[in-house]
């Protein structure tokens, strides 16, 4: 409490100056955030559901959470996407405060939390270093990610394209997706038969394709895509112009930050009984975008105004959807 009072005394941009920087506290004080916000949402069905087995599914899921916000700071800092802010793990909570369905959805999370492990690996491809091992891995997570939520298997996608900025020349490459994919799916089977759970039924069920648009339960989620929409756009276009004036060396980086927008808004389009917590996959790439545009403004009132405004808009849209 001292530290956020000094801040706000000694300086007026609270916000910015807070998670202008990367130090320990920021991390305490994201996790913090996100954790009262998780609580608040799961709050009436902890209450309803006291048993331990509940609980601590519910606490299990917040450490998925938070173990995604953290990771995408970590990714943020091993590539170098932004400067050393906090700006890229605070925009994620905030999307999350936005779209608060995120913190009821446990197999959102789950798989969102596995893409993010596979955008790693996929995204340090850049030194070259490893990469057989990254692309069975990146594979990998995204075949378990698939399990969780049918339409992660379009991260797939991303596996070849970064095939094609890195490695193309080595046709061995091209077929270690397949052989993750027949890795996972042994184990699947033999899970299946150990617990006598038909897996692959439940995932045919769930590989459909639907295009309604029609979910929404009042007009506050309405509002909540809108406001995502526009700040989406605003983060995507600037990231967009802004490449070009990127070193070389990691423009095909940044290409695939926007590959991985434009994957997880696909997703969101066909997936079937969708709501917004489905768009929690363009999280990561949005939350890189919008720490580069806010780290480039030159005007700390501006800096400012744009997370008091996101920061504001979701917390209001957030307690009248408690």
């Amino acid at each position: 409490m001292c530290y956020l009072y000094h801040a706000k005394i000694g300086n007026i941009n609270m916000i910015t100056s807070i998670f202008s920087k990367s130090r320990p506290i920021n991390y305490i004080i994201i996790c913090i955030l996100l954790s009262v916000f998780y609580i608040l949402k799961n709050l009436n069905a902890l209450q309803a559901d006291t048993q331990l087995l509940a609980l601590g599914g519910k606490v299990i899921l917040g450490a998925f959470l938070i173990l995604s916000v953290l990771w995408v700071q970590f990714i943020n800092y091993r590539n170098n996407l932004c400067k050393d802010s906090m700006f890229a793990p605070y925009l994620f909570v905030i999307m999350m405060v936005l779209f608060s369905s995120v913190f009821v959805n446990t197999d959102i999370i789950i798989a969102n939390f596995f893409i993010l492990l596979s955008c790693r690996r996929l995204i340090s491809m850049q030194s070259m270093i490893h990469t057989k091992q990254k692309l069975f891995d990146a594979s990998v997570w995204i075949f378990v990610a698939t399990l969780f939520h049918f339409w992660s298997i379009l991260f797939l996608i991303l596996v070849f394209i970064t095939i094609i900025f890195h490695v193309a020349s080595d046709y061995r490459n091209w077929f270690i997706p397949f052989i993750a994919a027949f890795i996972v799916s042994m184990i699947v089977v033999f899970v299946s038969m150990v617990t006598r759970m038909d897996i692959i039924l439940q995932l045919m069920e769930s590989a459909k394709i639907s295009l309604n648009f029609t979910y929404f339960e009042n007009n506050y989620q309405r509002i909540a895509l809108a406001v995502f929409a526009a700040v989406a756009s605003l983060f995507f276009g600037t990231q967009l112009l802004n490449i070009a004036s990127k070193p070389l060396n990691v423009q095909s980086t940044y290409k695939k930050i926007i590959f991985i927008f434009i994957i997880s808004v696909g997703i969101y389009v066909i997936s079937d009984e969708k709501n917004n917590s489905f768009l929690a996959f363009s999280f990561f790439p949005l939350s890189i975008f919008g720490s580069n545009m806010i780290e480039n403004l030159d005007n700390k009132w501006i800096q400012e105004a744009v997370l008091w405004v996101l920061t504001l808009i979701a917390v209001a849209i957030f307690i009248v959807n408690l």
